[in-house]
């Protein structure tokens, strides 16, 4: 298994077993939004950090491997530059909705970012309705910030 849980390993005979989307859908949807209220989308992006806390990552190759393999999507880095990142991420997920956002993949990838970097990052999300619905994550980092532990 390519990622392991800092505190404990996943079951290996969970590999290959898959959800239903409709039953992904539902509780993405529709049960965490009714159990969050109206913050859910806040506090999803904080669950995202703290999600990623518990699967560090060492490398881009690593995070886009995560997306893949956590059936979030096809993430994909298009831009970098001294203290900032873009990625996007596009989904089947998305296909059928007027609207959508994936909070908790940008506090996943706010994150990762950091520990790979070193310095207090944030991850604004915009979504895209074009020919190709996708998310846009827009990364910052400060370099005058340093994160002190990990």
């Amino acid at each position: 298994m390519i990622f392991k849980h800092k505190e404990r390993n996943l079951p290996e005979h969970t590999e290959g077993l898959q959800i239903p989307l409709f039953g992904y859908e539902l509780l993405r949807e529709e049960v965490l939004p009714d159990l969050l209220g109206k913050d859910h989308n806040v506090i999803l992006y904080w669950a995202g950090k703290s999600l990623a806390r518990k699967y560090p990552l060492s490398s881009i190759d690593e995070l886009i491997a995560f997306f893949d393999k956590a059936g979030w999507g096809n993430l994909v880095l298009v831009k970098e530059k001294k203290t900032e990142a873009i990625f996007e991420l596009t989904s089947h997920l998305f296909d059928q909705k007027k609207s959508f956002s994936a909070p908790l993949e940008a506090g996943f990838i706010a994150e990762q970012i950091q520990y790979m970097q070193g310095f207090i990052t944030e991850a604004n999300e915009i979504s895209k309705i074009g020919k190709l619905k996708k998310v846009v994550f827009h990364v910052k980092w400060d370099l005058e910030d340093r994160v002190t532990t990990y």
